[in-house]
């Protein structure tokens, strides 16, 4: 297993994590099964938006005296008190949610406390108004929650989240797919999500990724945006190299469908390429970098995606990128105008240009 650091924190997470969306459905001891094969091969990240009140008792049953080698992102705000999930942002139902989340798993504290599914402005002023915010700081001065995060599928709201300036963590939804407009949580431009990955990374919040197969339509020929199934290595690659994110959290039903995810780590970095969606990418899409590196190896020998990614950061306001861009080997100036690299992108970004655009910025 491979791991990342939380930015605001001393966790370090394993870039698989494991959603519970279906888990339920396969009962309590497949539940502990999963949990169990999880933890063993070095899994140490759950989301507990389950469908269902079933992982809870199953995973608090198992993790035992592992306790703090487990990272628990639960909702504030996803209810389970008639046995199937439920969304609500009154106070009180959150309280009684959490507590009974909280004996379920038998434990006194909480890993990461989201603000549940926050998609509309009007969620978050409830969330505000209703003191369900004041509360989850008010738990984090109790040492109850370690780190405040928040879930959401729009751009737009999870940047007026951002601003409130206490969030260490986020839970979105990202693929192929949705970045480039298209499926129901789909919201928002390429530029505008590309935008907000880069926030995050520039403060310190930690991305945690859901939906990463677009509900399963991204493996399927007939349901794929882009005409041709991708696979599930090829999704989960993509959401490891947008800025910011830490995990990626296929929902699974049973120990099958998670063996296929830990085979992620074992295979080659052919199987894992993603580049086939330029092929299919919108228009708004082109232009874009987005630190795939396709474009290597550079006969100058520059890291071209670094180089983007730090310029990038800089200018969403990174004050640590000027000075990493300042430590590298090659810089922008030294490219040497060949082309090759424009040749080789799947986003069709024009470097050369875009290099003259970067050295300048840094001078």
């Amino acid at each position: 297993m491979e791991y990342r650091k939380l930015p605001k924190g001393n966790e370090r997470i394993s870039i698989l994590g494991m959603g519970t969306s279906s888990i339920g459905a396969a009962g309590e001891k497949e539940a502990r099964e999963v949990m169990a094969m999880a933890l063993e091969q070095g899994i140490n990240y759950f989301d507990l938006a389950s469908a269902d009140a079933v992982p809870f008792s199953a995973f608090g049953q198992e993790i035992g005296g592992c306790r703090k080698d487990v990272y628990f992102q639960i909702h504030f705000g996803a209810d389970y008190h008639t046995g199937t999930y439920g969304w609500t942002t009154n106070l009180e139902s959150i309280r009684r949610s959490i507590d009974w989340q909280l004996n379920a798993l038998k434990t006194d504290y909480i890993d990461f406390g989201f603000l549940h599914c926050i998609d509309a402005e009007s969620d978050l002023q409830k969330v505000q108004e209703n003191g369900v915010l004041e509360w989850i700081k008010e738990l984090k001065k109790q040492g109850v929650v370690r780190h405040i995060g928040f879930s959401s599928h729009t751009p737009a709201v999870a940047e007026k989240i951002l601003d409130i300036g206490c969030m260490d963590m986020m839970m979105f939804s990202i693929n192929p797919s949705y970045d480039y407009s298209h499926g129901d949580y789909g919201i928002g431009k390429v530029d505008e999500r590309m935008a907000l990955y880069r926030r995050c990374e520039a403060e310190g919040v930690g991305i945690s990724v859901m939906k990463a197969f677009s509900g399963g339509q991204l493996l399927q020929a007939e349901t794929s945006p882009f005409g041709c199934p991708l696979t599930e290595y090829q999704c989960i690659q993509y959401a490891l190299d947008k800025p910011g994110v830490l995990t990626v959290l296929p929902g699974v039903r049973n120990r099958t469908d998670l063996q296929k995810i830990l085979g992620f780590l074992n295979v080659s970095e052919e199987e894992k390429d993603y580049s086939v969606i330029g092929n299919f990418a919108p228009e708004d899409a082109d232009g874009i970098c987005v630190y795939c590196n396709h474009c290597q190896p550079c006969p100058a020998g520059l890291n071209i995606g670094l180089i983007n990614k730090y310029y990038d950061l800089a200018k969403a306001g990174d004050s640590l990128a000027k000075e990493h861009y300042g430590k590298l080997e090659k810089k922008a100036e030294d490219c040497i105008h060949c082309g090759h690299c424009e040749t080789r992108c799947p986003f069709h970004v024009k470097q050369i240009r875009r290099m003259e655009k970067i050295s300048g910025y840094f001078g």
